[in-house]
């Protein structure tokens, strides 16, 4: 625990299996509680590797998508009883050291949510992120930040800390089970006034860590462009995507689920 609130580790996996040792090693356990991976029908061997390290394992019998997996993490988080839900990604691309730190800054009661930003520090270029990645993700960010009346630093980020209530509030049903699901969720803690804050994260971009290809690049930079407009056009009371919607769908929470059975992609 830290502050006294109890802090969880989701990592949204698919075909990890080359990573999530590393992924796992790095995480500051003495200030982490529980570490869930939900495996999203991988074809490698994510499944056992994480099952050999001890993490609690859900397994999705067909793949539900990024943001679908996401859902399925932060139910988890929710049924555990977390205080501060920390995203990590498993492919080892954000360093899991900063758990602790991200996690504090919610703890704190001084923000909401947190992000881990590739761009604070310029550490983007630097951890050899692809020049039209950089360039897409700078034009995006200020056009977010325009139309959203916003200063964040970046919106792509795949690393993130969230307040139990952020996770009880948004209306996360709602939301795209593609990687638009990322964005979405930004927009709407900008939307419904959360207190965001930004820490700077080294980055390694390399041939085993997930990364969509142009194509999907393309059709989530527009997705962006869209999800940003919807925002605008809400304030203004022109549009009401339900996902920006006080009584949209939100996650539904029951028991604590048991752990997924061994049968299943990567077991």
């Amino acid at each position: 625990m830290i502050d006294g609130k109890k802090i969880v580790v989701i990592l949204p996996a698919y075909n990890a299996e080359q990573t999530l040792e590393a992924t796992y090693r790095d995480l500051p356990l003495p200030a982490v509680d529980e570490v869930v991976l939900v495996d999203d029908a991988s074809t490698d061997a994510t499944v056992k590797v994480a099952r050999r390290l001890g993490i609690r394992t859900l397994v999705h019998q067909k793949n539900l998508g990024y943001g679908g997996n996401q859902k399925t993490c932060y139910r988890e988080a929710l049924r555990l009883g977390a205080d501060v839900t920390v995203m990590v990604h498993p492919d080892y691309q954000y360093t899991p050291r900063l758990v602790g730190a991200m996690a504090s800054m919610v703890t704190s009661g001084e923000y909401d949510v947190v992000l881990g930003s590739r761009i604070l520090g310029g550490t983007a270029r630097s951890g050899g992120m692809p020049l039209y990645k950089y360039v897409a993700n700078r034009f995006l960010t200020a056009f977010q930040n325009l139309v959203m009346h916003a200063k964040l630093s970046e919106y792509h980020t795949g690393f993130r800390a969230f307040s139990r209530k952020v996770l009880e509030t948004l209306p996360l049903e709602e939301n795209s089970n593609d990687f638009l699901f990322d964005n979405q969720m930004v927009a709407q803690a900008v939307a419904f006034g959360f207190r965001i804050g930004e820490i700077s994260c080294p980055t390694r971009y390399f041939p085993e860590a997930s990364s969509i290809n142009f194509v999907r690049s393309t059709r989530y930079g527009v997705g962006v462009l869209k999800t940003s407009v919807e925002v605008l056009l809400k304030r203004a009371g022109l549009a009401s995507p339900r996902y920006l919607c006080e009584d949209g769908a939100r996650l539904s929470v029951g028991p604590v689920l048991s752990e997924a059975p061994a049968a299943g992609a990567g077991s």
